[in-house]
């Protein structure tokens, strides 16, 4: 018998936890177990508060970059290629083969790909006229 579902504007933390640990066991079975390890290339001011960098994974021979961001103080100076070299030389001694990551900012499209990244999907008009890029860039 299918259960009644119920819809919700907010996820308790327990909730979230305990489908994520459902989602890991399940593809730990289909997978194997991983071997992700977190990557973190911070930005920080004059006060030595964090305020951009990079956050982002590598698992299963991959680096997935999950948040770049650069304030306006330190734009133009080609740092997001920076973060995304030091980032994927990391990935590169993990075993890694490749990286990826999304967009909606058509400046940080056009940096990723000065970085040698390529799209392989996109949402046309995803949202405000802009689209959704995924790029990807493999390791030679």
């Amino acid at each position: 018998m299918t259960p009644p579902l119920s819809l919700f504007d907010t996820v308790p933390d327990a909730a979230r936890d305990t489908i994520l640990a459902g989602l890991k066991a399940h593809n730990e079975t289909l997978l194997g177990p991983t071997d992700r390890r977190d990557i973190f290339i911070p930005l920080v001011d004059d006060d030595e508060t964090v305020d951009g960098g990079l956050v982002g994974y590598t698992g299963r021979g991959w680096l997935y970059v999950e948040m770049l961001f650069v304030p306006e103080r330190l734009r133009g100076q080609r740092l997001a290629g920076q973060l995304l070299a030091t980032a994927e030389d990391e990935a590169k001694a993990r075993g890694c083969i490749g990286a990826y990551i999304d967009t909606i900012n058509p400046d940080a499209r056009r940096a990723y790909e000065r970085a040698g990244y390529t799209t392989f999907g996109r949402i046309e008009n995803f949202t405000a006229g802009l689209e959704i890029s995924w790029m990807i860039k493999r390791f030679d």
